[in-house]
């Protein structure tokens, strides 16, 4: 027997369709319950519960009760991590579903990463971020700089609260759409949260009213946005 982690157990449970989807409808950071999960992935309330089993006890997610209903997510940033890695891989070699949807596009250019903003606009905050060298590359992916933390301060993001969390405070993270990074680690959550909370942006839901992975921005949002892109844009 060999010693080390079982991934093969790990990835045996992602490669499942069903709970592939379950995971990446979780990708969204809402819970969601059973029943929910089962109208995404296409299958029965049975067939639901022994596929929540088996990822609960992977320690792939977490459950929560709430009354008489019991509310799913993923365990934690890591698993989220986990699962968009997976998704630029795939990406990469090809293994993309074609789902004619006009929520694709919308999907591309903002959408949540667990708990962070991902897609066109995540890649081009994060990139300007640094460009403005608020962030700098540094040996374990990036770093906040001292321009960096008054600027976050500004915009009533507590860094030093942020640092007392045992997440990372920020990390480069691949975005599988994008092919380059966008903001990761309690930063990309906390800077995402407050673009929902000033009214920049807002979460969306699917036609059935189920939480989505989409982010809309706002007018307001957008016009900041364009603003603040343009502001810190490269010269030529």
């Amino acid at each position: 027997m060999k010693d080390g982690p079982h991934i093969a157990r790990i990835a045996a449970l992602i490669g499942d369709t069903a709970r592939a989807d379950v995971l990446t409808a979780l990708m969204s950071d809402r819970a969601l319950t059973a029943t929910e999960l089962a109208a995404v992935a296409g299958v029965t309330k049975q067939t639901i519960s022994a596929h929540l089993a088996k990822l609960l006890d992977a320690g792939l997610l977490a459950v929560e009760q709430q009354g008489r209903h019991r509310y799913f997510r993923l365990a934690n940033a890591e698993v989220a991590q986990l699962l968009e890695s997976l998704m630029n891989v795939a990406f990469r070699s090809g293994a993309v579903r074609v789902r004619s949807s006009p929520r694709e596009p919308a999907l591309r250019r903002a959408r949540m990463c667990y708990d962070h903003l991902a897609g066109e606009v995540g890649v081009q905050l994060y990139e300007a971020l640094v460009r403005q060298g608020l962030l700098q590359p540094a040996p374990d992916g990036v770093a906040l700089t001292p321009a960096g933390t008054a600027w976050f301060t500004q915009v009533g993001i507590d860094t030093a609260a942020l640092q007392q969390q045992r997440r990372m405070l920020c990390r480069p993270c691949l975005d599988w759409s994008e092919r380059r990074h966008h903001l990761g680690g309690a930063l990309g959550a906390a800077l995402l949260q407050r673009l929902l909370e000033g009214g920049w942006a807002r979460r969306t839901q699917d036609a059935a009213g189920a939480p989505s992975r989409v982010v809309q921005f706002t007018p307001k949002g957008e016009l900041a946005l364009r603003e603040w892109l343009a502001a810190t844009a490269p010269a030529h």
